[in-house]
């Protein structure tokens, strides 16, 4: 972990500990990073075994990021086809040599749920978190790959959909498929399409969830529906952010853009402490767990008015509070857009983390983060869902990350939105400037995994209904 993650972490870890609710000062860099994929991937192949039968099968690998963001290979699945000698054979895998360490690299085989004429299992290849990441434009290396039958029989391959007798030299190869999270981001499987993958979820919205919507339909931050609806605007010290800088209610404002009630928060300093106010608001309960939560925000790369350069953090984040140094129970779960950088990165960077726990002192994390490095200026339509198996991040209905189970929240949340200054390092001027953050919506949906497709159809059907606000979710 860079050193100026850690100094941002400890800058703020007395508000930390004590987590006054809504405080995502904790998304320092991550001790095990996610991926998020801006692009695709491309799968390249070659075989050091090219007969038509052969003793073992020699699939060589690589993985190239043909994206705009980092890809963390934990998050990569292959997959080579192939047609067993009988339906009871079974295979044994091996790893020779790769550049990434063998060590780091699994192979299982699995069957397919509709076999073809050319495969009936496929072997799946994956990384544990010791393979790293890959930034864009960069591949695996060399993954000199192999695999035998069990009891050592000679081995027909000629009939495996993935073999390429005549690959002697790496070239791209869409017959092994790669997965990043749940997509499907290179490669045709047998049959055009995966059997093995999840149905797409109905086109139409559940709608016996528990739910929250609201659509920030207020006249101020004054107004008394606020807070009967739930919702805390931040009035009181500490972090995270610049030391001395105080939380402002009336910095959360509220309009009228193109018929939709829209939410503003305002950011602003004159490069002192002292002059530095920030924003943040957040549910009065902690009554969030699993399920879907969504929220429309748009970002901004420059400033109302003033000077631009300053390190600052927009957000949308579900959190609870550290009990412990290190409690297993603690849970946060943050979109976090920086768009001057910050933390040692030089510009525009958007993360998504899912914290299992931490230490202030001596830090310590343990959490998964997904990165892409450019610009996130405009509006955009976040959602992450947390079901029993993994937390999953979309961007503009795009995979952005996946996250494992290890992650997963033990006990409720509240749900946050604010903006704050890391530091003053980012611009040294005393003129005054201020930055706005602004929210469209936000919805979550109890215990159920909702694509962003039934996302933005639910979204319309409150609309369209005049619904402005509504709150079916039992506290905790």
């Amino acid at each position: 972990m860079r050193t100026s993650r850690r100094s941002r972490i400890r800058a703020a870890s007395a508000a930390a500990v004590t987590l006054a609710l809504g405080c995502t000062a904790l998304a320092a860099l991550p001790s095990t990073a996610g991926a998020a994929a801006a692009g695709g991937l491309v799968v390249q192949y070659r075989t050091s075994a090219s007969g038509a039968t052969a003793d073992q099968s020699e699939p060589w690998l690589k993985v190239r990021n043909t994206g705009s963001a980092s890809v963390q290979l934990s998050d990569v699945k292959l997959r080579y086809y192939v047609k067993g000698e009988s339906a009871s054979a079974a295979y044994s895998f091996a790893c020779s040599w790769a550049v990434k360490g063998c060590a780091n690299i699994t192979g299982t085989f699995k069957p397919l749920a509709n076999p073809t004429a050319t495969a009936d299992r496929y072997l799946e290849i994956g990384f544990t978190s010791g393979a790293g990441s890959l930034a864009p434009g960069a591949d695996t290396g060399d993954m000199q790959l192999r695999f035998h039958r069990a009891d050592w029989q000679t081995l027909g391959q000629s009939d495996d959909y993935s073999f390429g007798p005549e690959r002697s030299t790496y070239g791209d190869w869409p017959k092994v498929t790669a997965q990043l999270g749940s997509v499907t981001a290179w490669g045709e499987a047998p049959g055009g399409g995966d059997p093995t993958d999840p149905t797409d979820p109905p086109t139409d919205p559940p709608a016996d969830g528990p739910t929250l919507f609201d659509d920030f339909n207020y006249s101020g931050h004054t107004d008394p529906r606020i807070a009967a609806n739930g919702w805390s605007v931040r009035s009181n010290s500490g972090g995270p952010g610049v030391p001395g800088a105080v939380w402002a209610p009336e910095n959360v404002t509220f309009s009228s853009q193109s018929g939709n009630a829209v939410m503003n928060l305002e950011t602003s300093t004159a490069g002192t402490g002292a002059s530095t106010v920030q924003t943040e608001i957040l549910t009065k309960s902690t009554k969030f767990r699993n399920g879907t939560y969504a929220a429309r925000v748009k970002f901004s790369d420059a400033p109302r008015s003033g000077p631009d350069g300053d390190h600052l953090v927009q957000t949308f984040f579900t959190i609870n509070d550290l009990k412990a140094p290190m409690a297993d129970d603690y849970a946060e779960y943050d979109f976090e857009y920086l768009p001057n950088g910050g933390w040692g990165e030089p510009s525009n960077i958007l993360y998504t983390t899912s914290w299992e726990t931490y230490r202030p002192d001596p830090w310590e994390a343990v959490n998964q983060h997904s990165e892409a490095r450019q610009s996130y200026a405009g509006w955009h339509d976040l959602v992450v869902t947390i079901d029993d198996s993994a937390i999953t991040y979309y961007i503009d209905g795009q995979l952005f990350g996946t996250h494992g189970a290890q992650y997963l929240p033990e006990r409720p949340m509240s749900i946050n939105f604010n903006q704050w200054l890391i530091d003053l390092e980012g611009q040294s001027s005393t003129t005054p400037r201020s930055y706005d953050q602004q929210v469209d919506y936000v919805l979550h949906v109890k215990d159920q995994v909702l694509s962003p497709a039934q996302v933005s159809a639910l979204v319309a059907g409150y609309r369209a209904a005049g619904t402005t606000f509504e709150d079916t979710v039992p506290g905790a």
